[in-house]
């Protein structure tokens, strides 16, 4: 889920903001409102918002200097205003839009779109740098994943994983943490991306962490007995495939 600042005198206008975000875009967080450029500078540091919703005129005072002071956070800036003339200022500092007053809900919601889309690629960016250099370094386990949730991203070490159980589109990861998170990708999804010399997909629903198997017990497929206490079936045929790994 991707942050948002609303940077704005009129408490009509963050209403009318709000209103529509909220009913059109469940992607969205609002995790703050700021009348003027001190209150929004402290917001900026404390939630590093992806989209700032802002005017170019806050309190008599051009808004511009705010973001000189905000250079190292990588943000998205939708400039809401009166004025035309400062246009040119927004161009500068690669403004997804600039939309004048009174504000249409068309040309607002492609406004956001636009932000959307420019942030949804950025994520998908930084997490494949991630497992490139996931796959580059394949043999350390200090090794860390990204893995998206829907609130945004949880960053694991691969040692740090037990399981890997499929929940639908979904996977439900177990940690050595005795955490349970619900990644928003399908299980086969991690078969690919975790090195194969470590996990093992054992069954349809199952991707194990071989390093965190503590036993194996016999049967048509056998079952193995995982770190945190968990009984897993081996799909029988996977079991002679699985238990080469060990030989």
């Amino acid at each position: 889920m991707f942050k948002v600042l609303i940077v704005e005198e009129d408490i009509k206008i963050t209403r009318w903001i709000k209103k529509t975000i909220s009913d059109g875009f469940p992607g969205l967080s609002i995790k703050g409102e700021a009348k003027d450029l001190a209150n929004a500078l402290d917001v900026i540091i404390k939630t590093k918002p992806d989209l700032i919703i802002i005017d170019t005129l806050v309190k008599n005072k051009a808004v511009f200097s705010l973001f000189e002071q905000i250079r190292h956070i990588d943000t998205e800036i939708i400039f809401v205003t009166s004025h035309k003339k400062y246009s040119l200022e927004a161009i500068k500092y690669n403004a997804v839009d600039y939309l004048l007053k009174p504000l249409v809900k068309v040309e607002f919601n492609l406004a956001i779109e636009k932000s959307i889309k420019k942030m949804t690629t950025k994520l998908i960016n930084q997490e494949m740098k991630l497992m490139i250099s996931n796959i580059k370094n394949v043999q350390h386990k200090n090794v860390k994943l990204a893995i998206p949730t829907i609130k945004g991203f949880i960053f694991l070490f691969i040692d740090e994983i037990i399981r890997c159980e499929a929940n639908g589109a979904y996977t439900t990861i177990y940690t050595t943490n005795k955490e349970k998170i619900t990644a928003s990708k399908c299980l086969k999804e991690y078969e690919e991306s975790l090195p194969a010399n470590r996990f093992y997909r054992i069954h349809n629903s199952h991707l194990i962490n071989i390093d965190k198997v503590s036993q194996y017990n016999k049967g048509r497929g056998g079952y193995v007995i995982m770190e945190d206490g968990m009984q897993i079936e081996v799909a029988t045929r996977r079991k002679n495939s699985f238990l080469s790994i060990f030989q």
